[in-house]
């Protein structure tokens, strides 16, 4: 935390200043009370004593001023913002190998189920796309701010639903760059801060190198985020045998500057969009706090007013 006025903090040496005060004052009238020897006739004219009740007002008044004076020396810290034109595609592999029941029920409703969390934890100002690839990339809800739309979108991802049998990894990046180049009349040649996700279980095996794609991310400055999802011992019907491969996932993410994720069941996937989600669209930026320090002492000085007007019928 840093300050733009720190000169004036020293004013909290006045707020310590009335709590010491306050102590004293506080003592001396312990000692009068020690004087007044009848202790019987003081039970009768003072039965019921507030006890640490009386200090409660006095504490949160002086804790509003010490609040007050941060909040005037106007505190500025660190704060994550969402970027403007923020954009995410999330491509996710619809290949018949997705059917494969290693992770419950199946590895693509689980996909579902995890992009649907993913997309509804996103700030509601973020583009968000789907595209849905298997042997080639189908463009499913391109990006915007309609959560109802991409909601109807992931529901309509199926085994087979972006054309022939193949995983078009390089295919689903490439359909995603040319998404985020579309977002807004200004896309074209100045892209917007963007992110695309691919999950998948397997290696390419049909169009466009995903090499070439990854190429193309890094040029747009669009980094590439990964997970290999499924386990060394998925099959399909007949027993077919799927296991998942992430070499090709991995090589993507480290050459845009992505994460590789590797999710062998339903948990750890919501963890790595758990881990996307903490650092996709957003920035860091130094902003003034002071609000919070001032929201807070006014808060004290409610508390303070309500207990002294409760116990003591008056303010304090």
């Amino acid at each position: 935390m840093t300050w733009l006025s720190p000169e004036r903090l020293w004013l909290l040496l006045g707020v310590a200043a009335l709590a010491v005060a306050y102590v004293i004052a506080q003592r001396r009238r312990s000692k009068y009370a020690v004087r007044f020897t009848n202790l019987k006739l003081l039970d009768r004219v003072a039965p019921k004593r507030p006890g640490w009740r009386r200090h409660l007002p006095t504490g949160a008044f002086l804790a509003m001023l010490g609040l007050l004076v941060v909040g005037f020396a106007q505190p500025q810290a660190e704060v994550r913002v969402p970027r403007e034109r923020a954009t995410v595609l999330v491509a996710v592999d619809v290949s018949r190998s997705m059917l494969a029941t290693d992770v419950a029920p199946d590895r693509l409703s689980a996909a579902k189920d995890a992009a649907r969390i993913f997309v509804e934890d996103l700030p509601e100002q973020f583009n968000v796309g789907l595209v849905g690839f298997a042997g080639q990339a189908s463009v499913f809800v391109p990006p915007g701010t309609d959560r109802a739309q991409l909601g109807t979108g992931i529901d309509r991802l199926a085994d087979g639903s972006a054309g022939q049998a193949g995983t078009a990894i390089g295919d689903a990046i490439a359909s995603a760059l040319e998404q985020i180049r579309s977002v807004d009349s200004a896309a074209e040649e100045d892209v917007p801060p963007a992110r695309v996700i691919v999950l998948s279980d397997g290696a390419n095996t049909s169009g466009q190198d995903p090499a070439e794609a990854a190429r193309l991310a890094t040029e747009l400055g669009v980094p590439v985020d990964t997970i290999s999802f499924g386990t060394p011992s998925g099959t399909i019907g007949g027993g077919q045998e799927v296991p998942v491969d992430g070499e090709t996932l991995r090589s993507v993410a480290d050459a845009t500057g992505g994460r590789y994720f590797e999710a062998a069941n339903t948990e750890e996937l919501q963890n790595a969009y758990a881990d996307i989600g903490s650092s996709v669209g957003y920035q860091t930026e130094v902003r003034d706090i002071s609000a919070r320090f001032i929201g807070i002492g006014l808060g004290l000085a409610l508390l303070a007013a309500l207990a002294s007007m409760f116990w003591f019928a008056r303010l304090p």
